[in-house]
């Protein structure tokens, strides 16, 4: 144990040192080139949610980005929070609420990340605001509709308690509404802030993280209401990807062009990840999902056999930012499993297969609200045709569906492969890949219901050709065009799923990577935040001649 702590710290302390020699190598090199022009609106930077005093993957992305633009010539000021809030993000403990947050490791960590580049400081007024004493004697319900100068701050700070308490329905008890109080305090103050910033200096463009836990999702808010750019990011699908958008980065809206096929060669680099998906090899922010990857067992090939047709359904991690676009036809996934708990009593010749999300139960992040928990009140434990698979169950999703007449999701991505491997997929909420026509989304609860009548009971199922087609080409634009791959900046940190550092990098890159090109081009001038296709480069390259 001790050798263990001893081992940590070192590799803490090397971490450190291997930061902030590289970070002085960026700093040295942009502070000697030539001043930007005087005058020149600058791009404030935000990420308050992402980074204590580890550098995770969206904190690097902010950072690359902030340098990148400097390295143009562009101003750059990042919004640092200095205290400024009475409760955030990642320093809410989920057991000890009223805990404060760390905000000296916070900001001297900030100082380190941003030296050399002028800030723009966060701080919490020190007299207490009397307009806020009416919060005390709230019910939860009426604190998530307040708000103040025509600002539902009530709103913008739902998805971060779900995030932090995990789970999607709240309880109204005196610590959830002491949370609820903290965050809309420092919501507050974070949204006076801005606009005394504001007041001062007309930014170019804002770029956040995420823009939907609070102290991002206010600063998006004021900024567009003062008429400035907002630009958002996220983890992309590949390792060391970052996904920006001028929309929301957490539904991952992109645009295809309808004429774009893909060429052989980005056939077969599509077919290769799909390979490697489907046998469990992947990761997403740093976590591998599949520590192991099984066949169905014997146990369940034989339920299997004993029915006249199975439905496999996957579910989400309740609680995750995502599920805010997911919620069209119903308000939550449970209240989905709710729908789907009726047809299954109403179809007993079919096996259902209940699958829930690997991440469910991933330590440190284990949710409050499962799946499981839901099943065991449900009573279906003791259905015939149910089987229900656990986070830990580490049975191929790939194998299963395979064995199913069709596939059940919310809008989870096991969605998106379904629809490739040209099964038929009924989707229950808005999800990323219904976007183009790649599963069957019906318009409302009812039409859901019906829908779902029909598939079970039709004695055969056909899927249109063009939904494999399209989900194809959504996913490889996903995967190779849109999720700008920044793994020449960045490695991951040895002990610290998630967290990264940054590799010696030549900080000319900063400049001439095509990645970081995207970026800058999306934040500056309205460009798809992309890179350029196969075609597009032999079409430029064509023309040059």
């Amino acid at each position: 144990m001790l050798f263990d702590r001893l081992q940590t710290r070192l590799r803490i302390r090397r971490g450190d040192q291997s930061l902030r020699s590289q970070i002085e190598n960026v700093r040295a090199y942009l502070e000697a080139l030539p001043p930007p022009a005087p005058g020149a609106a600058p791009v404030w930077v935000f990420n308050a949610s992402t980074r204590i005093h580890r550098l995770s993957l969206n904190g690097a992305f902010g950072l690359l980005t902030a340098w990148s633009l400097r390295a143009a010539g562009v101003p750059v000021r990042p919004l640092v929070c200095r205290a400024g809030m009475e409760q955030c993000t990642l320093g809410t403990q989920r057991l000890h609420p009223d805990a404060p947050p760390p905000c000296r490791r916070c900001t001297a960590f900030s100082d380190l990340l941003f030296s050399g580049l002028p800030e723009v400081p966060l701080r919490r007024p020190a007299a207490a605001d009397l307009r806020m004493e009416a919060l005390d004697t709230l019910p939860l319900a009426e604190l998530l509709r307040w708000g103040r100068d025509g600002m539902q701050l009530g709103s913008l700070i739902l998805p971060t308690l779900r995030w932090v308490l995990r789970r999607h329905d709240l309880m109204d008890d005196e610590p959830t509404r002491r949370l609820a109080r903290a965050y809309l305090r420092s919501a507050s103050a974070l949204a006076n802030e801005f606009d005394a910033a504001l007041a001062l200096e007309r930014p170019r463009a804002l770029v956040v993280f995420n823009g939907i836990l609070f102290p991002e999702a206010v600063a998006r808010e004021r900024a567009r209401r003062a008429g400035v750019p907002v630009f958002t990011h996220e983890v992309g699908l590949r390792p060391f990807s970052a996904f920006f958008s001028a929309r929301e980065a957490t539904f991952r809206e992109v645009t295809l062009d309808p004429g774009d096929e893909l060429t052989e060669t980005e056939a077969h680099r599509l077919d290769e990840y799909l390979r490697m998906r489907f046998s469990g090899r992947f990761s997403m922010a740093g976590i591998d999902f599949w520590p192991e990857m099984r066949t169905p067992p014997a146990w369940l090939e034989g339920r299997l056999s004993g029915f006249r047709q199975a439905v496999v359904v996957f579910t989400n991690v309740v609680f995750d930012t995502s599920q805010l676009h997911a919620n069209t036809l119903f308000d939550s996934m449970f209240e989905w499993l709710e729908h789907v708990r009726g047809a299954i009593a109403r179809h007993p010749q079919t096996l259902f297969i209940l699958r829930a999300h690997p991440d469910e139960d991933r330590p440190g992040k284990e949710s409050q609200q499962t799946v499981s928990d839901w099943f065991a009140r449900s009573g279906l434990a003791a259905a015939p045709n149910v089987v229900f698979l656990g986070p830990s169950e580490y049975i191929s999703s790939y194998d299963l569906m395979r064995r199913a007449k069709l596939v059940l999701v919310y809008n989870s991505s096991v969605g998106l492969e379904a629809s490739i491997a040209g099964l038929p997929v009924l989707s229950a909420g808005r999800a990323r890949y219904s976007q183009v026509p790649t599963v069957f989304l019906p318009g409302t609860r009812r039409e859901y219901g019906l829908a779902l009548r029909a598939l079970l009971e039709a004695e055969t199922l056909s899927v249109p050709d063009a939904f494999a087609a399209h989900a194809r080409r959504f996913l490889y634009h996903e995967l190779f065009r849109a999720s700008l791959d920044l793994s020449e900046f960045l490695d991951q940190e040895p002990g610290f799923p998630g967290m990264v550092l940054l590799r010696r990098f030549d900080p000319r890159r900063l400049e001439a990577s095509e990645a970081l090109g995207a970026i800058r081009a999306g934040i500056l001038a309205g460009a798809p935040f992309e890179v350029r296709s196969i075609r597009a480069r032999a079409a430029a390259a064509h023309a040059a001649l």
